[in-house]
């Protein structure tokens, strides 16, 4: 079986060189998880203080300190990129305000700040001020960050960006795959300004243990006259994780799948007492916990999928997103401690009626009982979108309804998940996941548009739900090629609805436009024009003629004033 977890050799040294006090910091960190090696991965740092600063020596240790303990705080369902800007904004932040306790304006918390995170096979590294981050493979030498400096002339140059220095933080990110036997190295400027790039090849060249490698650039620097502090941190790449997909299905299917179950049997210490559902692709049971009496719906995989990698790999995916989304208006996924002998997962039971079923039972429902629906169904995705995950399956069918008209989320079968994605899968998830006639076309012709599709599934559920149609009609659930949807139109929801305002059906159709430059980029952006009439969403109007702009204007602000007050009164409506 495979490798499943990268393994570096490394080190890292840092001295104060000639100068009586180092104001350099560096690390390396490999979590002792093995779990938070696969979603947070290896990170190493090196951060210079600005000794003109003054605090210089301070901001370095902190920022050093704060990354390694907040980044392996953050969502494991964060992508790596997400979670390194996160946390670095804080710092940052933190540092600048700390920097006001200086009364001249030169001084204060200041730091570079290079960093690597070594997460799967991929190579994430952070990078703000002249540290360096240099990547050495196949005998060629490679500076991977530029120094954020400006040059006065006369050999005078100042820092232009560094933790702490503004209020706002610029930091460059990048990404790439890693290879076997790939060296990488952090500076300082105390090394990299006294060896030229030949000079730190030559030395990265020698076929030493990485242990050695970094007091060597340190000691070859300062013999080149360095006066500076000095770092340096290398690491090299002696395994990447890899894995066969027979290595893959052996660990997925250590559990065996659950037979079909039916009224008092049990499993796992789990009664069941009613089947709530039975497709070709999973069951659902209400089942009792035998210790407490707690009622829980236990899904099930299909015994028809057995042997299909790409079905087991979601089925796993969806317990591990569900417990990890923790929302009122998100369905809760129970996370289990006691040993299970097969593969199933337990979910809080949600009694109501899909999104179909409560528009056939409540036909007379008003606007305002309609859009406290939706404002839930965006706060549920919202929720996604906080922990950087992405539903593409918003549908009538995965939205519940109970009595009280509240509102859950259900099914995570086709959720992304950035920090997932980032992971090494031998396995790639075949064919489109969400519904056509309510899924961003995005998705299924491949691409992913990230929030913005769950964008586009809110305002296709909100025209529905107002409207009792679709915004491009029946034909939409035909389509397979660009060329097919360049031939809908939308239709304007007040042709199904009369009394919809101007307002809301220009932001209904902005929400479900195939063109991602003219959708709303997030839910709180369409949201905000559902819920207050939005004067722009009005600009479209034919424009005047000469003659009668006064007029007309007159007329438009009438309509403006009786529209708001129809408005107040249809969504005052039960």
């Amino acid at each position: 079986m495979g490798e499943s977890l990268l393994h570096l050799g490394s080190s890292a040294q840092t001295q104060a060189g000639v100068k009586p006090v180092n104001e350099d910091a560096v690390a390396i960190f490999c979590p002792d998880s093995t779990y938070l090696q696969q979603v947070k991965g290896q990170v190493l740092i090196v951060a210079d203080g600005i000794s003109a600063a003054e605090a210089g020596k301070e901001a370095s240790a902190s920022a050093v300190s704060r990354f390694i303990l907040e980044y392996y705080q953050t969502p494991d369902t964060w992508s790596v990129s997400h979670s390194g800007e996160q946390v670095l904004s804080a710092i940052n932040l933190h540092l600048y305000r700390r920097s006001h306790e200086f009364t001249d304006e030169h001084k204060g918390y200041l730091t570079t700040f290079s960093a690597a995170v070594l997460k799967g096979r991929q190579l994430h590294f952070f990078h703000v001020g002249d540290s360096r981050i240099y990547l050495y493979r196949n005998g060629e030498l490679q500076q991977l960050t530029r120094d954020h400096v400006a040059n006065l002339g006369n050999n005078h140059r100042f820092l232009s960006r560094a933790l702490g220095m503004d209020n706002l933080l610029h930091v460059d990110y990048s990404s790439q795959l890693l290879e076997q036997d790939d060296l990488l190295l952090l500076t300082s400027d105390g090394v990299h300004d006294f060896l030229s790039l030949q000079q730190l090849s030559e030395v990265l060249s020698e076929d030493k243990e990485a242990d050695n490698l970094s007091q060597q650039l340190i000691q070859k620097a300062l013999d080149a006259g360095s006066d500076d502090n000095l770092s340096a941190v290398v690491a090299k790449v002696r395994a990447l994780p890899q894995q066969q997909v027979d290595d893959f299905n052996a660990e997925l299917t250590r559990l065996p799948f659950p037979p079909t179950l039916s009224p008092g049997m049990k499993l796992d210490g789990y009664e069941v007492l009613e089947v709530l559902y039975n497709s070709a692709r999973s069951q659902l049971y209400l089942v009792k916990d035998l210790q407490d009496d707690s009622q829980w719906v236990m899904k099930t995989p299909s015994p028809n999928f057995s042997d299909d990698s790409h079905y087991i790999d979601r089925f796993i995916q969806e317990q591990w997103i569900g417990s990890r989304i923790h929302h009122p208006n998100v369905v809760s996924i129970l996370a289990q401690q006691r040993p299970r002998t097969a593969l199933y997962y337990l979910m809080e039971p949600v009694r109501g009626q899909d999104l179909d079923g409560w528009r056939a039972s409540n036909p007379k429902a008003g606007p305002k009982r309609r859009i406290q629906l939706i404002r839930q169904l965006a706060e549920a995705l919202k929720a996604f979108h906080a922990n950087d995950a992405v539903h593409q399956d918003v549908k009538p069918g995965n939205v519940l309804i109970d009595d009280n008209d509240k509102l859950m989320l259900v099914d995570f079968g086709s959720v992304f998940v950035a920090g997932v994605a980032e992971l090494y899968r031998p396995i790639e998830h075949l064919g489109a996941l969400g519904t056509a006639t309510y899924a961003d076309p995005n998705y299924l012709l491949g691409k992913n548009p990230g929030a913005q599709g769950d964008v586009y599934s809110l305002a296709t559920l909100c025209y529905e739900l107002f409207t009792g149609q679709l915004p491009y009609g029946e034909r939409i659930a035909d389509c397979r090629t660009w060329s097919d949807y360049d031939k809908l139109r939308y239709v304007s929801a007040s042709r199904h609805n009369p009394v919809i305002p101007l307002w809301f059906d220009r932001a209904l159709e902005q929400g479900v436009s195939f063109d991602l430059t003219l959708r709303y980029q997030t839910i709180d952006q369409l949201m905000a024009d559902l819920n207050h009439p939005n004067p722009e969403l009005l600009k479209e109007l034919p424009p005047p003629k000469e003659a009668g702009k006064l007029m007309l204007w007159k007329l438009i602000s009438g309509f403006w004033f009786i529209t708001l007050l129809v408005v107040i009164y249809l969504f005052s409506q039960q």
